[in-house]
């Protein structure tokens, strides 16, 4: 039975895809070396954070993060899989905690309970989540500089 005030949810593509560039870009600031590097790791806080590549193409990259909660209570165990488009410079959520194969748009109610704009939020969530990442971040190990100076 539908109710007629109900309104039709409409994905804001344009909202979405800014979302999806910030999110390229904070990921890039976070992890500049991935073409030659597979992981990197560093502390927000107590928590671990851990970014690692798992596939890369001629046109994406596949990420997994993960962040460990240690003392700071902000967010417990994150585990989010994000696809690259570095022709478009996009990143979006593919898989976020069990989540998988997020749909643009459910139903709504629906027997997953999912929102209907349930990719948006996630991407969303990443948004915050890179930010806090680069707000926050340290190295988890030292640094060695190079003695050369010119």
């Amino acid at each position: 039975m539908r109710l007629a005030n109900k309104k039709n949810f409409k994905l804001d593509l344009t909202e979405l895809h800014a979302v999806c560039e910030g999110n390229y870009a904070r990921l890039l600031r976070l992890f500049p070396d991935y073409e030659t590097c597979n992981g990197r790791v560093f502390d927000v806080g107590t928590a671990r954070v851990r970014m690692e590549v798992t596939e890369r193409c001629r046109y994406t990259t596949i990420f997994k993060l993960y962040q460990q909660r240690g003392d700071d209570n902000w967010m417990g165990q994150i585990q989010m899989e994000v696809r690259a488009y570095h022709d478009a410079s996009m990143v979006e959520v593919v898989t976020f905690q069990s989540h998988h194969q997020v749909h643009a748009r459910y139903p709504y109610p629906n027997d997953h309970m999912y929102q209907q704009d349930e990719k948006s939020q996630q991407n969303r969530f990443l948004a915050d989540w890179l930010e806090h990442c680069l707000n926050g971040g340290r190295a988890a190990t030292k640094l060695s500089l190079s003695a050369t100076h010119s």
